[in-house]
């Protein structure tokens, strides 16, 4: 059995992982393309050592922010986690908000190795997006989703091919996949995520961002997550500190409906409600649809 979590950010993925991995003898392998990366942890909400209670994570912190890593990177390693875990006894928990990370990993998905690092990083969102439809004007990717944009753009450089229109991840390369989605009402997720950007601010956004501004490091691990791009414009004076906040809690807004529209459309996820003033409830919830499938 392979349990996958997915769901906008701020919906509670984490806390349902960690709960569902202790109830359920797993381990818990990451999904958030972001995440892999070593250095970048507010601004990713990256489960802290505490948040972990013991509970085995992969996939998190294996690359330096300098270095490139692909989703064929990602699907070979996940797949090999998900090996390693069920040969130790274990149930594979995969969690996160990367919908296109969980098909590549489950579905039959042929992806080529792509060794060269990008060379389109430090343009603009616009300007990346301009270039995608030079090559493929039918593209069905948002204009404003940068991630996808930069992926599609260094997979046509490598392999002279348009990957949106690979379509062999139609079938799914496991069997026993139990597909859980958590959501909640828009207003709520939105207060969720305004109230997520006012924390990570307390926790050290800001200095975290700095740093990695003062250290001159603009690869495609920096810009793109939502966070760090924001602050470098208000470092350059270009915005005012508010502004950029402001901008931040707009973009994840954004960035939740996108993942939304994703895995709607995308994958048969049996969605669950989060219950935020009784989290137990959820995790309940789940747990018995999950034993369901073994009475």
């Amino acid at each position: 059995m392979i349990v996958v979590i997915a769901g906008p950010t701020a919906v509670g993925k984490t806390k349902l992982s960690i709960e569902l991995a202790k109830k359920l003898n797993g381990e818990i392998i990451n999904s958030d393309s972001t995440q892999v990366y070593k250095g970048l942890d507010i601004a990713t909400a990256k489960v802290t050592e505490e948040e972990k209670q013991n509970i085995v994570h992969h996939l998190i912190d294996i690359k330096d922010i300098t270095q490139d890593y692909t989703l064929f990177d990602y699907q070979k390693d996940c797949r090999k986690k998900i090996q390693e875990i069920q040969d130790k006894g274990k149930i594979p928990i995969i969690v996160g908000g990367t919908g296109l990370y969980i098909k590549a990993a489950l579905y039959q998905y042929e992806l080529k190795e792509e060794n060269k690092k990008e060379e389109d990083c430090n343009l603009s969102t616009d300007q990346l997006y301009s270039k995608l439809l030079k090559i493929y004007p039918e593209t069905k990717i948002h204009k404003n989703n940068r991630k996808r944009i930069l992926r599609s753009l260094n997979y046509y450089q490598h392999h002279h091919e348009i990957l949106e229109k690979n379509k062999t991840g139609d079938q799914l390369f496991y069997d026993d996949i139990i597909w859980i989605g958590l959501t909640t009402k828009r207003e709520t997720l939105y207060q969720k995520i305004n109230h997520r950007v006012d924390q990570m601010l307390e926790d050290g956004l800001m200095e975290e961002a700095k740093n990695l501004y003062q250290k001159k490091i603009r690869t495609k691990a920096v810009m793109t997550p939502i966070g760090y791009k924001e602050l470098f414009e208000y470092f350059d004076h270009h915005i005012t500190k508010e502004e950029a906040i402001e901008l931040i809690k707009q973009r994840c807004r954004r960035y939740a409906k996108r993942q939304y529209t994703w895995f709607l459309n995308k994958m048969n996820i049996n969605w669950f409600d989060t219950d935020y003033e009784n989290f137990d409830n959820t995790i309940q919830e789940v747990l018995n649809y999950i034993n369901s499938f073994y009475e």
